[in-house]
């Protein structure tokens, strides 16, 4: 997969208010040539899932503090499936528990990135998740 087609949704689902660590990936997203669409804060599950089929986007990337992850996640992923998205990457970021990140890998999250992960690890994990979905 060519990196300039590359699209990722980056998005803020619930009511947490701190989105400068989601515009610091979308940034780096975009530095290393993919193209980003950014949703704003507050997004509804269903907001998201309908901004993916809009913008038919390769990549969904949810950035939870708020702790709702375990609700938001499986809803999203739900979302995704009814829309025929389910082979959209799904990654997760922000404040996620050790425990909770193997239930969030067995609903389909393809990774789960804390605070302070290198944005190159990201990136990296992205295009290599793509390519063995093309490979």
């Amino acid at each position: 997969m060519s990196e300039s087609k590359i699209r990722v949704l980056i998005a803020k689902p619930g009511l947490d208010g701190h989105d400068r660590g989601a515009k610091v990936i979308a940034r780096a997203l975009r530095d290393a040539g993919m193209e980003v669409i950014y949703t704003g804060l507050r997004q509804t599950p269903e907001m998201i899932a309908e901004a993916a089929l809009q913008e038919d986007v390769d990549v969904v990337g949810l950035s939870i503090l708020s702790g709702a992850h375990m609700a938001l996640v499986p809803r999203v992923k739900q979302l995704l499936e009814a829309e025929g998205l389910g082979d959209v990457l799904l990654l997760v970021g922000g404040i996620i528990p050790d425990e909770d990140v193997p239930k969030l890998r067995e609903l389909g999250v393809s990774a789960v990135f804390g605070p302070g992960t290198n944005t190159q690890e990201i990136v990296e994990h992205i295009r290599a998740a793509l390519q063995r979905e093309t490979s």
